[in-house]
């Protein structure tokens, strides 16, 4: 398949870009950036320039592929302050998308996330399909981002092939720069490696090698209006992540009052005490999927992220 891919050059792209190409499939990569396009080429990639906000160049891109894999998200102007900006160039997006895949059958598969999407309990892939699915949690901007995807889901009635890839917070590897890269980050400046409250809510995580080959599993095969959740840990206990960060940097593993924890953690705080846990097993059961590589706290032991 000719597959057009938004985010190609970024840390979950690229893993894409590497499971599509090994497979057999040729791909078309948006880049924004002279860096980013660079990296692509040198990936075997056919390169188109533009951003998500270039919706004839989205339009073009995706008519002349076989699939659309859209990963591509604003979260420098979303953790900027304007997640309702972020949410609606997603929107517009994935509605050029639609707009350029309808009647044809063709798979449209986006990126989307499980935390928060049930609050202290394990998510399944039949939370958040419901048309008048609400998540209040993080206020409107992340409100319309999960609407947005209920948005993609509905595209099979344009007979769209359309799926749902749910990622956990933590999708984590050798390189990544994300929500653990973060922790590491506050605890070697703050000298303290903390959680708040007890430590015991739970995120899941997955290996991003595993991410990217689901994500091609469902351009391959997923059916229309499918949700997938792309989890390899169900729920790893935040306290035991502070554990290892604490161990391997040398500093205080402690508890931080809810209180303090913006000021503590930053942006980070309104993510860092939620419990969302999240299964995967049917994802597993109909895709044929199984992780294969380390959990979270297994690649964490491995040292990389405090390597630098």
């Amino acid at each position: 398949m000719r597959v057009f891919v938004t985010g190609a050059s970024g840390w979950i792209g690229s893993a894409v870009v590497h499971e599509l190409t090994e497979s057999g499939h040729s791909v078309v990569g948006l880049a924004r950036s002279s860096l980013a396009a660079s990296r692509l080429e040198a990936a075997g990639v056919h390169v188109v320039e533009g951003t998500l906000d270039d919706l004839d160049v989205l339009s073009r891109a995706a008519e002349s592929c076989d699939g659309v894999i859209h990963l591509a998200f604003k979260h420098d102007v979303a953790f900027s302050g304007d997640f309702l900006g972020a949410a609606d160039a997603d929107r517009l997006a994935i509605e050029t998308f639609a707009d350029a895949l309808a009647g044809s059958g063709r798979p449209l598969v986006i990126a989307s996330g499980v935390l928060g999407l049930a609050p202290g309990r394990v998510a399944t892939e039949g939370d958040g399909v419901d048309a008048g699915y609400q998540v209040d949690q993080f206020g409107s901007g992340p409100s319309l981002r999960y609407n947005n995807a209920l948005m993609t889901l509905s595209l099979a009635q344009r007979d769209v092939r359309s799926c749902v890839l749910r990622l956990p917070p933590t999708v984590h590897g050798d390189g990544d720069n994300g929500f653990v890269a973060a922790l590491v980050g506050i605890a070697r400046t703050t000298g303290v490696s903390g959680y708040v409250g007890d430590g015991m809510n739970r995120w899941p995580a997955v290996h991003r090698n595993d991410a990217a080959r689901l994500f091609r599993m469902a351009l391959e095969k997923a059916p229309a209006g499918t949700a997938l959740h792309a989890v390899g840990d169900e729920g790893v206990a935040i306290r035991d992540v502070a554990d290892v960060i604490g161990r391997h940097l040398d500093v205080p593993v402690v508890g931080v009052a809810p209180d303090v924890a913006a000021e503590h953690f930053s942006w980070l705080s309104q993510f860092i005490a939620l419990d969302s846990p999240a299964s995967s097993e049917l994802t597993r059961r109909s895709m044929a999927w199984e992780p294969k590589n380390l959990g979270l706290i297994a690649d964490l032991e491995l040292g990389h992220y405090f390597s630098s």
